[in-house]
């Protein structure tokens, strides 16, 4: 360790979020997440007071966690499940607020007024974790309130013109932005992305969200990546840490076999963002335009074909703060609840900004479209239908 701070700078959309750290792994992990889709750099300032944004100051640092964490647990506070784990948290009259997460190890403390967030714990992953995750959530905020929404989608773009994947759970959004990835297009997104109007060029400009890409054992293989990755693994290269330890045994066993988590939820291998590249052969772009949506449905025994228009757009197809995309409702985010006070206030304004969002998607190109599980028929079938779009 060292008494001068390590910093990494995140960057998107002209908003950034400062990570400092005594303990390189923590910045470095930061810059390893968000440097492949986002920017993060490490800069010329570094061990200096002078940062841009807001400030995640993250450490291992047990004695202060565990002192964070009797502050919250010996007063009044409330629990929520968060990142998969009890979250206990208490606001002050001021909006100061101290969480805990007693079996991570793992004490919180947001000043707003000073735009810093304290992440300690005993560890240094679990702490690492934990500020790319916060990281991430303040500059969603910057975002939200530059009037930018997530939609949830797949992306893949070339020249600049972005398809855009939509569809519920299973539907194939996956599968078709990473087809078109492995044709030569970039991958922007394998689940959700940022987009807004473009006030200038006119158009709707799309963002990466940066995350770690889940993709499932059946879909590796049918891709013909199942092999290289069950090497990485066994030779002790490491995926995502959030990955349930039933997908690293199933590589290492060889099984091709999704495995099920007890509500009957596929666990899925789970890629840092670079991993995409540097394990799977496929280039990520940082922005695009929207240029036309799909609505695809996999349908094993059928010749992939367009049959419809598709759908139009609708607030549903929008993640915010406590929904879940489905049908008939606007979608959320139970997994990573605002404690904190991150992002705007839900209002009239963002629903305002979701439904003329859906009204202008629905204008573009759209398509349902089959596909099978022959992949050499799917990638040409969608590199020629995406290629043909005006």
């Amino acid at each position: 360790m060292t008494e001068t701070p390590y910093t990494t700078r995140i960057t998107a959309a002209g908003h950034s979020v400062t990570v400092t750290s005594r303990l390189l792994a923590v910045t470095a992990w930061s810059t390893r997440y968000f440097g492949p889709w986002w920017n993060a750099t490490v800069p010329d300032d570094s061990g200096t007071a002078d940062t841009a944004g807001p400030v995640v100051a993250a450490d291992v640092a047990p004695a202060e966690a565990s002192q964070l964490i009797a502050v919250v647990l010996d007063q009044p506070h409330e629990q929520i499940p968060y990142a998969g784990s009890t979250l206990a948290h208490r606001r002050e009259v001021d909006g100061t607020v101290t969480a805990a997460q007693p079996g991570q190890n793992l004490a919180f403390r947001y000043e707003p007024a000073a735009g810093r967030l304290r992440v300690v714990g005993a560890e240094d992953t679990p702490v690492a974790t934990a500020a790319a995750r916060l990281a991430r959530e303040l500059l969603r905020g910057k975002l939200l309130a530059d009037g930018w929404q997530i939609l949830h989608a797949s992306a893949a773009v070339k020249d600049g013109d972005t398809v855009l994947t939509l569809g519920g759970k299973g539907a194939g959004k996956t599968t078709t932005g990473l087809l078109l990835a492995r044709a030569g297009w970039s991958l922007l997104a394998n689940d959700r992305v940022f987009i807004r109007p473009d006030t200038d060029n006119g158009g709707l400009q799309v963002l990466p969200w940066s995350a770690a890409a889940a993709i499932g054992l059946g879909l590796l293989d049918a891709l013909g990546l199942y092999d290289g990755v069950r090497d990485r693994v066994i030779s002790g290269q490491q995926l995502h840490p959030t990955q349930h330890q039933r997908v690293t045994d199933a590589l290492a066993e060889g099984t091709r076999a999704p495995p099920f988590n007890d509500k009957g939820k596929e666990l899925k291998p789970q890629f840092f963002p670079d991993q995409l590249t540097t394990w799977l052969g496929m280039t990520l772009a940082t922005e695009g335009r929207a240029a036309c949506v799909l609505f695809p449905r996999i349908r094993p025994d059928t010749a992939p074909a367009a049959v419809d228009d598709g759908r139009e757009l609708t607030a549903a197809d929008f993640f915010t703060e406590g929904t879940e995309g489905t049908e008939g409702t606007e979608g959320t985010e139970d997994r990573y609840p605002d404690v904190f006070g991150l992002l705007p206030a839900p209002g009239d304004d963002g629903k305002a900004q979701r439904g003329g969002l859906a009204h202008r998607l629905s204008a573009l190109p759209r398509h349902g479209v089959t596909l099978g599980h022959d992949t050499q028929v799917n990638t040409a079938f969608l590199t020629d239908l995406a290629g043909s779009q005006p």
